[in-house]
């Protein structure tokens, strides 16, 4: 729970950083970048890596992009075994086989 509370604040943190220009030059991402990003910083549990990806994008297109990102990676792993997406999503999220 503290840990999704310290994300949900560095996101509010990172928006309002954003919102400040500071004179530099700042290359614009896109929510599927962010995701990435994000999701990848989390697997290494990278906090300032997270905090950066997740002031790139709002906080809507990034749980957009993350969602999408898990929709991919659980139908590519499906095809890989050779099983159905709910059978390895469940795998994954360490769930009983329905």
């Amino acid at each position: 729970m503290w840990g999704r509370m310290r994300k949900a604040f560095a996101r509010f943190v990172n928006t309002v950083r954003a919102d400040i220009d500071d004179g530099r030059d700042r290359r614009t991402h896109n929510l599927f970048e962010a995701a990435a990003a994000y999701v990848s910083a989390c697997a290494e549990d990278d906090q300032e890596q997270i905090d950066e990806a997740a002031g790139w994008v709002s906080p809507e297109a990034l749980s957009f992009g993350v969602s999408e990102l898990a929709c991919r990676a659980v139908i590519a792993l499906a095809r890989e075994r050779d099983e159905s997406p709910q059978t390895v999503a469940r795998a994954l999220l360490g769930l009983p086989a329905a």
